[in-house]
């Protein structure tokens, strides 16, 4: 391979940019995978091996460099055989500087991990994260409110049971004067190595410590409150302020009111997700209140001034004209829901339901009856079937 251009194996100009050398190197994984290519598996194989050591070489930034000015990346070999796959019994690990496994490839990832049995994802990079800090868990929690608290917004308080840090040893999980042990079976690394002989070579591939569960210190006293664990159970009160105009199954994120992180990570946040009673009186359509109003039919033939309560207990004031038909909407303007992302509110939207009374005084009848004179009115005329 020292005699070969990396950058030609690729495909790739020498000035080609990661994304670059990753999307084809992808391809040409693909391509050449012994799986996908039954017929001719050695020669794929050969190819899949020098495909895999130009990408590992050129993908590690000081290695790139030093083959770019020496024509090799072996700084003992300078252009002699023994490199990554050199000799019989090559060597190389998905888990080298500047390639941590095929992890950053999706289902490329899982051609591989079946291939070689699995054990591509507890990488460099996967030790790495169980050292440094990690973010706590995420809450989801369900909150109902009423129609009005949607409309006019307010502030609701939670009860929530959650992880908190806890206070006898600041979330060490040691016995206050002790301190934790570096775990002896990985060296405090979280991680332990494993070699296996494939047709490749060797393959490194790294698993979780299961003597430090990846945490890489042992707690030898551990605390008596929290059992080792770092935190405890309780049950705290969060304020949660609901904007005016919320909807059904929108969301309030509240940072850090999740689970404590580790390491000295930052909290969790927390997701309440709104739903809104049921009204007895009103609906909702987007930003705009609907409702239904009752009138008598002297209102609808007359017309008539409607007092129209509002969602925020106001009211309004609102004349429907003579001969108002039952069914018809009318519209008040700018007394809907506000948006909570701008200046915009909706409408208030009333249904007229004109009311036919069932029972008349005698009285009642006699008017109506003369009414009904001076309109000239008669019975509705049967009209004729399709036949005769």
């Amino acid at each position: 391979m020292a005699n070969k251009d990396y950058y030609e194996i690729l495909g790739v100009d020498k000035n080609a940019t990661d994304d670059e050398l990753k999307k084809a190197y992808r391809k040409l994984a693909k391509k050449y995978h012994p799986d996908a290519n039954p017929d001719n598996k050695k020669e794929a194989e050969a190819k899949f091996k020098e495909v895999n050591e130009a990408y590992e070489t050129l993908s590690n930034p000081q290695k790139r460099q030093m083959y770019d000015q020496f024509g090799t990346a072996d700084p003992q070999g300078f252009g002699g055989s023994g490199g990554p796959f050199g000799g019989q019994n090559g060597y190389y690990s998905y888990t080298s500087s500047g390639f941590d496994g095929f992890s950053d490839f999706g289902d490329l990832g899982d051609i591989f991990s079946s291939f070689f049995g699995g054990g591509f994802s507890g990488g460099r990079s996967s030790a790495k994260n169980n050292q440094g800090p990690r973010k706590g868990a995420d809450i989801r929690y369900n909150l109902e409110i009423s129609f009005e608290e949607a409309f006019l917004g307010t502030e609701r308080y939670i009860n929530l049971t959650r992880n908190e840090t806890c206070k006898t040893c600041h979330g060490e999980g040691a016995k206050p004067g002790t301190k934790k042990q570096k775990c002896s079976m990985c060296g405090g690394s979280g991680q332990i190595r494993q070699t296996q002989t494939t047709i490749f070579g060797q393959m490194q591939t790294m698993r979780t410590c299961t003597n430090c569960h990846g945490t890489g210190e042992i707690i030898s006293e551990p605390c008596l409150d929290c059992k080792g664990k770092g935190t405890v159970r309780k049950q705290v009160k969060v304020s949660v302020k609901i904007p005016a105009g919320i909807d059904e199954n929108q969301t309030i994120v509240i940072r850090n009111e999740g689970e404590p992180g580790e390491k000295g990570g930052e909290k969790g946040d927390l997701y309440i997700t709104i739903h809104l009673k049921r009204h007895g009186i009103y609906t909702r359509k987007g930003q705009d209140v609907l409702c239904e109003v009752p009138i008598t039919f002297t209102q609808a033939t007359l017309g008539a001034n409607l007092e129209i309560p509002m969602v925020d207990g106001t009211k309004e004031t609102f004349k429907i004209p003579e001969g108002t038909q039952n069914g018809t909407k009318f519209t008040i303007k700018g007394k809907g829901f506000k948006n909570i992302n701008n200046a915009y509110q909706g409408n208030f939207v009333f249904t007229v339901l004109v009311q036919i009374p069932k029972r008349l005084t005698k009285e009642q009848r006699d008017i109506l009856m003369q009414l009904a004179k001076t309109m000239n009115e008669q019975p509705p005329i049967k009209k004729k079937g399709l036949f005769g």
